[in-house]
């Protein structure tokens, strides 16, 4: 089997690649390292990164192929170069941690449903996933919160939940 191939910020694997032993891994994953903010294509598809703010380095991406674009936020907080990468996106997989205020020592880096709703209507996306929903938070309230800001199809990210193909998430 050949080696997984994995785009990731310089450096951001290094915590969990310190997980086992020196090398282990070595075979197993053909790491390319990136700088937020590149674009480049692979397979085909063209992959757009902008940094988004976290506590540590994070980008968001968007992979574009034909006619179809999908964006994927990564845990961040809300920002104008997020509504940017998702403009126009089909599929939009936005972190949604909280569902209206997240705490006051997340606040700008972590997500709500209620800010995905507002980056979604932002960047003109047809199908919002909320993700990364906070263990106990209710997905039916993000998803509420979420459609009052946003008119386009709601969906959440869970166990079960299935989209069909891109093509079908986007109408």
């Amino acid at each position: 089997m050949p080696p997984l191939r994995v785009f990731a910020p310089a450096g951001a694997l290094d915590a969990v690649l310190a997980l086992d032993r020196p090398g282990m891994l070595d075979d197993a994953i053909d790491l390319h390292e990136f700088d937020p903010g590149e674009r480049w294509e692979v397979d085909g598809l063209t992959v757009e990164t902008r940094l988004l703010p976290h506590w540590t380095p994070n980008a968001g991406v968007r992979i574009s192929g034909g006619e179809v674009a999908v964006a994927y936020s990564g845990d961040c907080g809300p920002t104008d170069a997020l509504a940017e990468l998702a403009t126009g996106a089909d599929l939009f997989v936005c972190d949604s941690s909280y569902v209206d205020d997240p705490p006051e020592d997340s606040v700008g880096l972590l997500g709500t449903a209620r800010s995905a709703g507002i980056q979604a209507a932002r960047a003109g996306v047809r199908t919002l996933l909320l993700t990364h929903l906070m263990p106990g938070t209710d997905p039916l309230d993000a998803q509420r919160a979420a459609e009052r800001q946003f008119a386009g199809r709601v969906a959440v990210a869970q166990r079960g939940t299935e989209l069909g193909s891109v093509e079908a998430a986007c109408r």
